[in-house]
């Protein structure tokens, strides 16, 4: 196995925050570069992703509206007790942040590259997690609203009107184009992807600047970072559970399972940190509320991976004539 270079992005850019922390005008370019990089961002999905790709497999109503539930139901309130928690190790910003990690929509890539590892339901895959994306443009302020709502984290009626002026217009307007741009995009697949990576670097780097200069590292007790790293692990173990058991309890397919595993227990960092540089402007805080998605991310990339993997072993062995005989 080898390092993924997006980590070490990633992991750079919280170093160099760290030392370098973006302040003063600088940091007011930064977060321009940033509120324009999401828009174009945006801009870019919505003129790759294809209308067929939406529609396709809307007739399995009953296997999506379990993943939805999954997403923006279940998990949110399996969250829940972690308010629970001292402050002393768990301070309310990272708390915030988990809350956050609940009401995230779906991962597109990883939810339909594991999906088809696996030998899942690939078309279900790819229009939950499309369907999932863009409602949650709208249902994750609106969550976060009702589960904050004692703490005032969110004007929902500000968040909703940043969210549509720079997510969803650009969005739109990338839909429009998708007849011109749609197969550009597909045919150079890996510029959208680097373009998002790029995005995502720089969203760290203003974000834990912000939090550097607010003092994080002197606030965020080691103990507690420990502690992030195992609940991810926890919530990730939970939630995979539930969509297994879930699953056979109401009679999907194997294939049906599959979808719904990976679907429902990926959450989107590729929409979380842009949709967090929206609703979080300006706190101090941000660098701890978007750690949770962070470390969230590469550990649903690992063990999705040996996930799928599983899957396919198990088809083959169980199959192992079809498996080539299609042939």
């Amino acid at each position: 196995m080898r390092m993924d270079p997006f980590l070490i992005l990633m992991i750079a850019a919280v170093i160099v925050a760290t030392i370098f922390p973006a302040t003063g005008r600088w940091a007011d370019n930064v977060d321009l570069l940033g509120t324009i990089g999401v828009a174009l961002l945006f801009f870019g999905h919505g003129a790759a992703l294809s209308h067929r790709a939406i529609l396709t497999g809307l007739k399995q109503w009953q296997l999506h509206a379990f993943i939805f539930a999954t997403t923006f139901l279940v998990f949110p309130l399996i969250v829940q007790p972690l308010r629970l928690l001292p402050q002393g190790i768990f301070p309310p910003d990272l708390l915030l942040g988990f809350i956050y990690v609940g009401v995230l929509p779906s991962a597109i890539s990883s939810s339909i590259a594991y999906t088809a590892m696996a030998k899942g339901n690939v078309p279900a895959a790819v229009c939950n997690s499309a369907g999932s994306n863009v409602f949650g443009l709208l249902l994750t302020p609106l969550l976060m609203t009702i589960f904050m709502r004692s703490s005032g984290a969110i004007d929902l009626g500000q968040a909703l009107h940043d969210v549509v002026l720079e997510l969803l217009l650009p969005f739109g307007l990338g839909q429009l184009s998708h007849r011109w741009l749609g197969p550009l995009l597909a045919s150079r697949k890996h510029w959208l992807e680097n373009y998002d990576q790029s995005v995502i670097v720089l969203i760290i780097y203003s974000a834990f600047s912000k939090s550097v200069t607010a003092g994080l590292w002197q606030v965020l007790p080691a103990a507690g970072l420990c502690l992030a790293v195992v609940l991810c692990t926890i919530l990730l173990a939970a939630v995979v559970a539930f969509t297994t058991c879930g699953s056979r309890l109401f009679g999907f397919s194997r294939e049906d399972e599959i979808a719904a595993v990976f679907c429902g227990s990926k959450k989107s960092l590729a929409s979380g940190l842009p949709l967090a540089q929206v609703l979080f402007a300006g706190t101090s805080g941000f660098g701890m509320i978007v750690l949770p998605i962070m470390l969230y991310n590469q550990i649903q990339i690992l063990v999705g991976a040996v996930l799928a993997r599983r899957y396919a072993v198990r088809l083959t062995q169980a199959d192992p004539v079809g498996q080539n005989g299609a042939a």
